[in-house]
């Protein structure tokens, strides 16, 4: 008798072969390549200029809010400024917010640039390796 006859064999389908090589990658450790050490340098990029333009329009907006809430309401008051004053004082803080809330699409194009500089020799670099 043969041993290879009393031994079950199963093959798993093309799915959870899938499946299994997708969990089996989620525990191996990765080595990063150069192509993803290219995207991730790029995308670093655009991701700090976009946390500091969201910052700067998110401080805009709220200054912004706080100046029409001071012209519109009765803060002014409550705060111990006449409404006239108060009037004029959240016009005046709402030009400043708005301001910001104008100047964080150009500061998101000044933050890219500056870091496309920074990274533009390592960037040059990995492609330059690649394209070999």
């Amino acid at each position: 008798m043969d041993n290879n006859e009393n031994k079950f064999q199963y093959t798993y389908s093309v799915n959870e072969q899938e499946e299994l090589r997708r969990i089996r990658e989620k525990y191996t450790a990765k080595e990063e390549t150069k192509l993803d050490r290219l995207r991730r340098l790029d995308k670093s990029a655009s991701n700090k200029a976009q946390s500091v333009a969201i910052t700067v329009g998110i401080i805009g907006a709220l200054i912004l809010g706080m100046g029409m809430s001071l012209a519109m309401t009765d803060i002014g008051a409550v705060i111990g400024l006449a409404e006239s004053l108060a009037m004029i004082v959240g016009i005046a803080v709402g030009f400043v917010g708005g301001a910001l809330v104008a100047l964080a699409h150009p500061i998101y194009r000044g933050v890219l640039k500056s870091e496309r500089q920074k990274i533009a020799p390592e960037i040059l670099r990995l492609t330059d390796e690649l394209m070999k």
